[in-house]
């Protein structure tokens, strides 16, 4: 009994986060109300605040659900030890998450809602501190790897390492951004590979062979 009761209010939890996904990506997150997801989910609005603080809990845990999995995959190749190249996962690191956005309709859901459909106002100041800490995180691991590579390959970046990371997630940040507005106007993968490689070689770094990387 205690173990089907955690299987429904999991199962409960599922269904308010995909209810909010829907619902933020159509009409934003500030139009949003709790009740609004709560309806969309066939639940009272007690069981969201049975699962979720409120507006922003809610939010960072759906974005969770797919930036984790993407994080800890990064951190994973970039912290893999033995001989592998450190550039080498950090390009498969960003491939992998360009992959994902271009295929996973949740994922692009997901991005989009936080790119483009939230508002930092005062109930959502939690949304902003997760967002500063995920980019962050992001930043410390690539200009780790960025020094690695830049010592294995006797490398002089053409900036420093820590200005080097801002740099490539700029670049790779404003081409999500972009393309989630009219994901028509170019192919996020390609795109993202050759201008990365750009990038890289502006910093001193040679090209990658044949862009295997990066998977389609």
């Amino acid at each position: 009994m205690v173990r089907r009761t955690k299987e429904e209010a999991l199962a409960t939890r599922h269904k308010l986060l995909d209810a909010a996904e829907h619902l933020f990506q159509a009409q934003g997150v500030s139009r949003t109300s709790l009740q609004d997801i709560a309806r969309r989910a066939g639940v009272t609005r007690g069981a969201v605040y049975w699962h979720f603080k409120d507006k922003a809990d809610l939010f960072n845990a759906m974005m969770d659900r797919v930036i984790l999995p993407l994080e800890q995959s990064f951190q994973d190749r970039l912290g893999q030890e033995g001989p592998a190249d450190p550039l080498a996962r950090i390009r498969s690191g960003v491939a992998e998450a360009l992959v994902r956005i271009a295929n996973d309709p949740q994922a692009r859901r997901v991005f989009e809602v936080a790119t483009h459909k939230v508002e930092y106002v005062d109930e959502l100041q939690a949304v902003r501190l997760r967002h500063l800490q995920s980019r962050n995180d992001f930043l410390l691991q690539v200009e780790g790897g960025l020094q690695a590579a830049a010592r294995l390959h006797a490398v002089e970046l053409a900036v420093p390492a820590a200005t080097a990371a801002q740099g490539l997630h700029a670049i790779i940040d404003g081409l999500i951004q972009s393309w989630l507005l009219e994901s028509a106007t170019f192919d996020l993968v390609t795109l993202g590979r050759d201008v990365m490689e750009v990038y890289l070689r502006g910093l001193g770094f040679s090209r990658a062979d044949n862009g295997a990387a990066f998977p389609r």
